[in-house]
């Protein structure tokens, strides 16, 4: 990035919402606004002679919607694109085939008080461009969330580090597998789920993701899995061959009663900035099942998940982190390996087989 300046282009066919965001990135000393548009095809002219690095892209315009245009860029020319995007169900899914189509992360905007929404939203939008610049452009485009907040709580706030006494406690001979994902990780949870067969060990997924979206990306992996995949609800059993994903602004946690697990959905403080936290899913799986679990972190900016897979490798449990070749950002599974969270590194591809080893 030429003066270490990041360009931005944003496409938008709101000009309430184009002003907004040009005095928010103008803001900034470290964006470069290098310009705004109404729709893709207007972009994609001003854009041949001045590239951005980072595009800020609505999905409803006029002449060229927003994921058919991602997927042009994706397949000519791969560059992060930071999807914003009304918050309502029913743009829900088609914001998370964007996703799929390869866009780092989503802001969403309400259809009223835009202004001051945008206004006030001003850190959290600059975030998402910062974190979209320094994604891998090539794992990106061969692959073709919650935002962070003030406070960096740990997993403390949702329940107690596990015990030695705990961990003894945790013998029983169903399995279970957690996963945490951030950025990169809607393209990353379709490669792993829709490898695996019908019959598979019970699997708790938490990725970063806005409220509301979160059911309907698990039904767009429904879609494609042989495996059922769902967002979970409070008190869901935990059973072979389903994949429960945490609802967005909701921590989820496991639980044991006899044989079985289930899980808990429960308002809380966000934890390293992100609710669901991936620390909070570990730390009760490491809690509750110890090691008869398997904890896998993936691709994702930050660290939230690495001390609750060092709390799941210290109960007995087998780890894995994904490695940086695979990684769109190789932000949660680095601090995990540092850690020595992970027993095993390995890439993307080689993750199915194993969750399938732990049956």
């Amino acid at each position: 990035m030429a003066g270490n300046r990041i360009k931005v282009m944003i496409v938008d066919d709101s000009a309430v919402v184009r002003q907004v965001m040009t005095g928010v990135l103008e803001s900034d000393p470290g964006i470069d606004l290098i310009g705004a548009a109404a729709d893709p095809i207007f972009a994609y002219e001003r854009m041949k002679s001045h590239w951005p690095d980072v595009i800020l892209l609505d999905v409803e315009m006029p002449r060229m919607d927003g994921i058919t245009f991602l997927k042009k860029l994706m397949q000519e020319r791969p560059t992060p694109v930071v999807i914003c995007s009304t918050l309502t169900e029913a743009g829900a899914a088609t914001t998370i085939e964007a996703l799929s189509a390869g866009a780092v992360s989503i802001i969403t905007k309400p259809k009223i008080g835009l202004k001051q929404f945008m206004s006030e939203s001003a850190q959290e939008v600059i975030s998402a461009i910062r974190n979209a610049a320094r994604v891998n452009i090539k794992r990106l485009a061969a692959r073709s969330v919650a935002v962070p907040v003030a406070a960096k709580n740990n997993a403390d706030v949702m329940l107690k580090a596990p015990t030695a006494r705990a961990n003894a406690m945790t013998q029983t001979t169903e399995h279970i597998v957690a996963i945490g994902t951030s950025t990169g990780g809607t393209q990353a949870l379709q490669t792993v789920l829709s490898a695996l067969p019908a019959v598979t060990p019970g699997i708790v997924i938490v990725q970063h993701m806005p409220p509301q979206f979160t059911a309907a990306f698990a039904a767009r992996l429904n879609s494609v899995c042989q495996i059922e995949v769902r967002e979970a609800r409070d008190n869901d059993r935990v059973v072979p061959g389903t994949a429960l994903i945490a609802p967005g602004g909701k921590h989820m946690m496991l639980h044991r009663s006899g044989a079985q697990y289930h899980v808990e959905i429960k308002e809380g403080p966000p934890v390293n900035r992100h609710c669901p936290s991936v620390d909070v899913l570990f730390r009760s799986t490491a809690k509750c099942a110890g090691r008869n679990a398997l904890g896998i972190i993936m691709t994702g900016m930050g660290d939230d998940g690495a001390r609750g897979l060092r709390e799941m490798r210290d109960a007995g449990a087998h780890t894995l982190a994904q490695d940086e070749a695979t990684c769109v950002v190789f932000g949660m599974p680095k601090e995990a390996i540092r850690l020595e969270a992970a027993v095993r590194v390995v890439p993307l591809e080689s993750i199915p087989n194993l969750i399938l080893s732990a049956r």
